[in-house]
């Protein structure tokens, strides 16, 4: 593994999985209700790991990953997007900055140099940066959404495009359709039923438990491993199996893998992204008595 050392703002830091380079991106950051993040946790407790705004709100950032092989530019989630209007930034307290382009220009990636989009889920603070607006076909009439990455195939769960695409009453105000449907419209969505190994050791997990079929990546090359858990475990905040959100679907679930994967990523030292961390969201865990922390690459 190898870091390189004027790379240190995360959103451009470079990570070698033996053959395969992975590089956390930004697509800014939004706030969420502290008690939805951490459920049943009380806040006395939460807010000694991260602290929240008057309105009870944490900051989180919006970190997708690019990860290259020889020949494969695969982006893993593409964040919040710019489809929104005012209302819909001020309440979840969008930062535009740095976007999800800037930050793919600063690794040098343009959007019709991806080969792959897969997501760990499609709410919209993941599959919002997939689609953008077209041009409108009057000024007195919106375009309509389309493709960002117009030559990349989109990987979806199957289980999760059926229930972005037709959500229960407690999950529809966390699906936009306009983030996911011209995908399909585009014949660009492959729809995938588990695990699946995109190439060779980069494969998706099914990681089940904050959607029906929410998936993480796991790179594994050289002797050494890389996962990006999604929403299983969005902050260093989330690393101990009790902490769950209030927006998981499972939440026993989430604890069960939770327990299992933190142990093996200590025991056999992976390198851990995740993707609402506001701090680094990217190094090694360790075991600090009874709580596990995150030890950031390069401290």
């Amino acid at each position: 593994m190898g870091v390189a050392p004027r790379e240190r703002s995360i959103e451009y830091l470079r990570v070698k999985i033996g053959d395969v380079e992975v590089i956390p991106l930004s697509d800014g950051a939004f706030r969420l209700d502290g008690g939805a993040m951490f459920g049943i946790v009380p806040k006395p407790a939460w807010e000694k790991r991260i602290s929240a705004d008057a309105q009870n709100r944490i900051r989180l950032a919006l970190r997708p990953i690019l990860v290259r092989t020889r020949g494969t530019c695969l982006l893993m989630d593409t964040g919040i997007g710019e489809k929104h209007d005012a209302r819909f930034g001020e309440l979840y307290g969008i930062e535009s900055a740095p976007r999800l382009a800037a930050s793919l220009a600063g690794a040098g990636v343009r959007p019709e140099d991806v080969t792959h989009v897969t997501f760990t889920h499609l709410h919209f603070d993941h599959a919002g940066g997939a689609t953008r607006w077209g041009r409108a076909p009057a000024p007195d009439r919106p375009g309509e959404a389309v493709p960002v990455f117009p030559r990349a195939r989109h990987l979806v769960q199957k289980q999760e495009w059926e229930a972005a695409t037709a959500p229960d009453p407690r999950s529809r105000g966390s699906y936009r359709t306009m983030d996911f449907e011209p995908l399909a419209r585009a014949g660009l969505l492959d729809l995938v039923d588990g695990d699946v190994e995109i190439v060779p050791g980069v494969r998706l997990r099914v990681t089940s438990g904050h959607t029906r079929a929410h998936q993480g990546l796991e790179v594994k090359s050289g002797g050494e491993t890389a996962f990006y858990f999604g929403d299983l475990i969005p902050t260093a905040a989330h690393l101990d199996a009790p902490w769950v959100m209030g927006y998981d679907l499972d939440p026993a679930n989430v604890s069960r893998l939770k327990e299992r994967l933190v142990a093996q990523a200590e025991a056999e030292r992976w390198i851990v992204i995740l993707d609402h961390d506001p701090g680094a969201g990217c190094g090694r865990v360790r075991r600090d008595g009874r709580r596990y922390v995150l030890e950031p690459l390069g401290a």
